[in-house]
């Protein structure tokens, strides 16, 4: 099934998508791919792992058939995400219409969040004229 608004709320361990429609939900979760690191002293770097491209693609199959993402989330994550599809993912990114710091809502909060997030954009939208 698919559904026009989609909300992902995700941190770099975990994606929760969730797609809907005016009375209908999907929802999926999916799991990022790689282990922490942790920063050693005297080793050349700056001890941030590499983006999960792995996760970020799977997260991406997970929105397919949204015309409209919301991109949510409590850290960097989100923003990496983002990124990542504007660098690699065009069609996604231009799916993307809002990009917010949110900690860690329930399932029902979040659903509520975008729910409100999508009717106030689809309200400030122009209405097309009858041709």
């Amino acid at each position: 099934m698919t559904h026009f608004h989609a909300v992902v709320w995700l941190d770099h361990q975990e994606a929760r998508v969730f797609q809907f429609g005016e009375g209908d939900l999907e929802k999926t979760v999916v799991h990022g791919h790689k282990q922490n690191l942790h920063h050693r002293s005297g080793c050349i770097g700056d001890g941030r792992a590499p983006a999960d491209i792995a996760f970020f693609d799977d997260i991406e199959g997970a929105l397919s058939g949204a015309g409209e993402v919301l991109v949510l989330g409590p850290g960097a994550a989100k923003l990496e995400f983002v990124r990542h599809a504007t660098k690699f993912r065009p069609a996604l990114e231009h799916r993307i219409i809002g990009v917010e710091t949110v900690d860690h809502p329930s399932d029902g909060q979040l659903v509520a969040y975008a729910r409100k997030y999508f009717h106030a954009k689809d309200r400030m939208r122009p209405l097309l004229q009858p041709a």
